[in-house]
C-alpha cells in the first residue's frame, strides 16, 4: 500500500511539533540552501541533489527522509542537533545510527520495513513522542522497554496489513507514557494481554481501534485508566468513537 500522506499523529497536547505529512514537500532541500542559518526543516530524498550540504545548516532542527537511499539514511546519524525526524519508505537492515541522535524528541517511522530490532531507540533519553507505522519485519517491541522519557506511543498497521505485536510486556518499561495509540494491529497474546499496562502510572489516554481485541481486553484497559484516576485525583472522560472509528478513553482534569 502506497503511503497515504495523512497525518495520524494526535496533535492534542505538546507531544508533536513535526511538520504534518501533507506539508512535508514544502521543505524539500535545494543545493542553493547551503549554510543558510534560517533553515530549520529539510526534506531529503533519493532525488535530492547535493543533499550532503544539509550538514552545513547550523540551525537545522527537523529532517524528513522520504524514499531515501542508504547513504542518506546512514548520514542522518551526523545530524546530532536535530530534535525531530521522520523516515518514510525505506528498508534499512538496522537503525543503529539513530541511537546517536541524543537530542531527538519526536520520531516517526512509516513504511520502514527492513529491520527488526527497535532497541537502538531505548537509549534516546530525550525521546518524547514515537509513531511507528507499517514496520513489516517488527513484531517484538521489547526494544522500547528502556524508553523512560517516552510520553506518547502509537503503533499502526494499514488497511491492507495488520502490524503484529508479539506481546505487550514492553509497556512495563514505559512508566512515563501518557498516550497509547493502537490501530490495525494484531497479537496472538491471550487475555489478559494488556495486563502490563498496569505499570503505566501516568497514562492519560488510550486511543484504540475497535474490534481488534476481545471485549475483556477493552474492559481491562478501562479498569487500568480507572486506577490511574484514583491515584491522580482526576475523573475519567467519557468513551467515544471518533470519525475514524477509534475508541478513545481519556482522562480530563477535574
Amino acid at each position: 500500500m502506497k503511503h497515504h500522506f495523512a497525518d495520524f499523529l494526535d496533535r492534542e497536547g505538546d507531544y508533536w511539533t513535526v511538520v504534518p505529512n501533507r506539508e512535508r514537500f514544502i521543505d524539500e532541500f535545494e543545493c542553493t540552501d547551503e549554510g543558510d542559518p534560517t533553515i530549520q526543516v529539510a526534506l531529503i530524498g533519493k532525488d535530492s541533489k547535493d543533499w550532503e550540504k544539509c550538514l552545513t545548516l547550523p540551525n537545522l532542527e527537523e529532517i524528513t527522509l522520504h524514499e531515501a537511499n542508504s547513504d542518506q539514511f546512514e548520514a542522518v546519524s551526523n545530524f546530532t542537533q536535530i530534535t525531530r525526524l521522520r523516515v518514510t519508505h525505506f528498508r534499512p537492515k538496522h537503525i543503529e545510527g539513530l541511537a546517536k541522535l541524543a537530542n531527538l524528541e519526536e520520531l516517526v517511522l512509516e513504511y520502514v520495513s527492513g529491520f527488526s530490532d527497535l532497541s537502538p531507540l531505548s537509549g534516546l533519553s530525550k525521546l518524547r513522542s514515537l509513531h511507528l507505522e507499517n514496520l513489516r519485519r517488527v513484531s517484538d517491541f521489547s526494544g522500547l522497554m528502556g524508553s523512560a522519557s517516552l510520553r506518547y506511543l502509537s503503533i499502526f498497521g494499514t488497511l491492507d496489513w495488520n502490524q503484529p505485536i508479539d506481546n505487550f510486556e514492553f509497556l512495563r518499561g514505559l512508566q512515563n507514557l501518557e498516550h497509547l495509540g493502537l490501530s490495525f494491529v494484531t497479537s496472538a497474546c491471550k487475555y489478559p494481554a494488556f495486563l502490563p499496562a498496569i505499570a503505566l502510572k501516568r497514562l492519560k489516554r488510550i486511543k484504540l481501534a475497535p474490534h481488534y481485541f476481545s471485549a475483556q481486553e477493552y474492559a481491562l484497559l478501562s479498569a487500568i485508566l480507572e486506577e490511574c484516576l484514583e491515584r491522580g485525583g482526576e475523573r475519567i472522560g467519557e468513551s467515544l468513537t471518533s470519525p475514524w472509528g477509534f475508541l478513545s478513553m481519556t482522562h480530563v482534569a477535574s
